[in-house]
């Protein structure tokens, strides 16, 4: 693991190293010892429990998001795409001079990277192929009363997809400007 950009405070790009031979490749997602010397003393970085794992299937063209968890059930998320590609995004809803920036990377399973998002960075992606296969490690465990989201396209950020596919529950989020953040 190779933990390289911090796209916002306490996010960060983390290079995966791939092993690849007759049968196949190898890919490890997590090492907690790894995590922990890397986020020391990094602002905004956090120690990383898992407590929860889950994942989705994305045909190319969806948009998922933008999604996060308020307190008390708030949670550090490490998201890696398995199968495909995406454009991951994340725009920080933290009080202070870095309320609203966005930042985005590729996720791709052919060079294996995650991103570690803090507490109180809200998360989504774009498919960029069929079958995009995303993954993800949180720190709390999904609470429905205190899952929340903003709209997507509510940011300053180009989704460059003329025709997204996106679910009744994302359209319905509220749009950044009327966002009251709790973080």
């Amino acid at each position: 693991m190779e933990f390289a950009d911090e796209l916002l405070p306490g996010a960060r790009f983390v290079r995966l190293k791939r092993f690849d031979d007759a049968r196949g490749s190898f890919v490890k997602t997590f090492s907690r010892s790894l995590f922990e010397a890397a986020i020391a003393g990094m602002p905004g970085g956090e120690p990383f429990e898992l407590s929860e794992e889950f994942y989705s299937t994305s045909a190319r063209d969806v948009i998922r998001g933008m999604h996060f968890q308020v307190p008390p059930h708030d949670h550090v998320k490490l998201v890696y795409c398995a199968s495909g590609a995406v454009l991951d995004v994340l725009v920080d809803l933290r009080r202070g001079p870095g309320y609203g920036k966005v930042a985005s990377v590729r996720l791709d399973a052919a060079a294996p990277s995650l991103l570690v998002i803090p507490k109180g960075v809200a998360h989504g992606f774009r498919s960029l192929t069929d079958d995009s296969l995303m993954v993800y490690k949180t720190s709390t465990e999904h609470s429905p009363a205190h899952d929340q989201g903003i709209r997507w396209d509510s940011l300053d950020f180009a989704w460059d997809c003329p025709a997204p596919v996106i679910s009744a529950r994302d359209r319905a989020h509220p749009p950044l400007a009327e966002f009251e953040s709790p973080f």
